[in-house]
């Protein structure tokens, strides 16, 4: 039998410029000249003398021939290997991890939700008022009481009239609310991949209109008392599923984080069956 040696490479030397520590040393002389400017002129008179002895000593390195010295390199194949994985996480906490989308909507389906769930909004709001107190108005000269504090106190017979300052106040508020409000909804609905519009229509509403219900029994607790919280919530779920409805049928972008994948996993060619053993059984 033949056996196999493995052959060394020859080593070979490489020039490099000479480490020196001058550099070091006139870094130092110049902080104790710019010391002792603060505290005493002897710190001074030695980083001087630091600076000189290291500028001499290290031009002396350099002029008029650069120092060298040869270092052996023993040449060496390097296994290269790839550490890409089929699924990014990006670590948080020792029990989560965040989720970045890799598609969103554009800005303008989150404008056309909002004034969509808008609308949606109104209808039962408005009912609401003819229910209760014969007068589309009351609902939106309610809703103008945010603006106006001394509202919160008028009669059911004031609020029940038309009052113009009062519409174009509430047209105000309710307008830029629900824009907000959509660009919002255009930005969660990615987020939740199952069942986003129930999570936007029901749990979103559900949780805004607690939010509200506990900050304004604080600032106005007259207003609070005046509206009907059961038709308020009816009315967030109105606008959060029209909304998530809207926005949903809008085409989706791709995103920053997107982009940034390799090719092979924004061209769908890189998978791995092994990490998902249910569709292995399935083809099997």
């Amino acid at each position: 039998m033949e056996s196999h040696t493995e052959r060394e490479e020859p080593q070979t030397d490489v020039e490099l410029p000479a480490s020196t520590a001058w550099p070091m040393v006139l870094a130092l002389g110049l902080s104790l000249i710019i010391a002792g400017m603060v505290t005493n002129a002897a710190i001074s008179l030695l980083g001087l003398l630091l600076t000189v002895l290291a500028s001499v000593g290290w031009f002396r390195q350099v002029l008029p021939v650069e120092h060298h010295e040869s270092v052996a390199v023993q040449p060496h194949l390097t296994p290269v290997s790839s550490a890409r994985v089929a699924v990014g996480r990006l670590s948080i906490g020792a029990m989560h991890r965040k989720m970045l989308p890799v598609e969103t909507y554009k800005i303008t389906a989150g404008i056309k939700g909002g004034i969509a769930g808008g609308v949606a909004m109104s209808i039962p709001a408005m009912l609401f008022g003819l229910i209760k107190f014969h007068s589309i108005w009351y609902p939106i000269n309610l809703l103008a009481a945010g603006g106006f504090t001394s509202w919160a106190g008028e009669s059911n017979a004031f609020l029940a009239e038309f009052h113009l300052r009062g519409f174009l106040a509430a047209l105000a508020i309710h307008g830029v609310t629900s824009l907000l409000v959509g660009l919002l909804y255009g930005a969660m609905l990615p987020m939740f991949p199952k069942w986003p519009i129930l999570t936007c229509g029901f749990i979103a509403p559900f949780l805004w209109t607690g939010l509200v219900y506990s900050i304004l029994g604080i600032v106005s607790p007259i207003l609070n008392q005046r509206i009907d919280w059961l038709w308020f919530a009816i009315s967030q779920c109105a606008f959060g599923l029209v909304a998530g409805f809207v926005v949903n049928l809008d085409a989706k972008v791709r995103t920053p984080q997107f982009r940034a994948l390799p090719f092979a996993v924004r061209a769908g060619l890189h998978t791995d069956l092994s990490e998902r053993p249910e569709k292995k059984d399935n083809l099997e």
